[in-house]
């Protein structure tokens, strides 16, 4: 019985102090948040006395803050889509590749990282500004007599998280495909198979869960991304991450901050919840 009794706590408290951390650091903020978000907006204070949902009417009142909400998914939804694009077959080529130099195209990949958001993103606006490395060199060689509005819009903010967030696109996706046994694709070629066929009904099923967590990242760190677009962006296009903390920092207003966040946290987990659903892998175990 004691060993039966060692044997059911020794998960426990294996889990005990990471659970402990994320109740501390993850669960009490998002619950004071939650709390904040009902109560009355303050004079000069960061809330009133009181509770409200008055907050979350304003929010679903307020067209211009659905536009937003739409907007963000948008940006997210793009910037994970080019990252996959993009990324996928650099992940094949660090996988499966016989470069030379592999160990130097993994060190470019993992390069970005190694440099301060903040500078990355002003990175940028010196190539997209209007006088800009990249409409300098199109106005000097005369393809373009205007400068080309790469900045200050959509376009510009993607171009910027799609740079800062495609390693963590390319490192899940190269683990799925890593994982997969290339056997596995030559058994399948060997009967009859093509090249195309065996990628797409071996090898692409069975690297998904690389692709499904990539997604997930980029698109999540594209929600709640703030430096990026507040300097490529600037007050023309605003997420709703700016949004949040302008309301945070700049109005003072705790418990409508609080609010807009929790709505964006909710809209992105029902994405990666619907996301996961629809690529969800079905095994089949054939019954003799």
């Amino acid at each position: 019985m004691r060993a039966a009794r060692r044997k059911g706590l020794g998960p426990l408290v294996l889990i005990a102090p990471a659970a402990v951390l994320l109740g501390i650091f993850l669960i009490l903020p998002y619950l004071n948040i939650v709390v904040m978000s009902f109560r009355m907006p303050g004079q000069g204070t960061p809330y009133g006395p009181g509770f409200t949902t008055g907050n979350y009417t304003n929010f679903f009142a307020d067209s211009f803050y659905l536009h937003q909400v739409a907007n963000t998914l948008w940006i997210g939804l793009l910037t994970t889509a080019i990252c996959l694009v993009v990324g996928f077959p650099v992940a094949w080529q660090l996988a499966r590749g016989t470069m030379r130099f592999r160990a130097l195209a993994y060190g470019l990949v993992l390069s970005p990282l190694l440099v301060g958001i903040v500078i990355r993103s002003y990175g940028w606006t010196i190539l997209l500004g209007n006088a800009g490395l990249i409409n300098r060199t199109l106005t000097g060689m005369g393809l373009i007599d205007r400068p080309l509005p790469l900045m200050y819009n959509a376009l510009g903010i993607v171009i910027a998280l799609v740079h800062v967030f495609l390693p963590f696109m390319i490192l899940p996706i190269m683990a799925g495909i890593q994982g997969v046994d290339p056997s596995l694709e030559s058994a399948a070629r060997s009967l009859g198979a093509s090249r195309f066929t065996a990628f797409r009904r071996i090898v692409l099923p069975l690297c998904t869960p690389g692709i499904q967590a990539g997604c997930i990242l980029v698109f999540v760190l594209s929600l709640s991304a703030y430096v990026t677009p507040s300097l490529i962006g600037g007050l023309r296009v605003k997420t709703m991450a700016v949004t949040v903390v302008d309301a945070l920092i700049d109005t003072f207003q705790w418990p409508w901050g609080s609010a807009l966040a929790l709505m964006l946290s909710v809209t992105g987990a029902l994405c990666v919840v619907i996301f996961a659903r629809l690529t969800r892998m079905k095994w089949k175990v054939a019954r003799p």
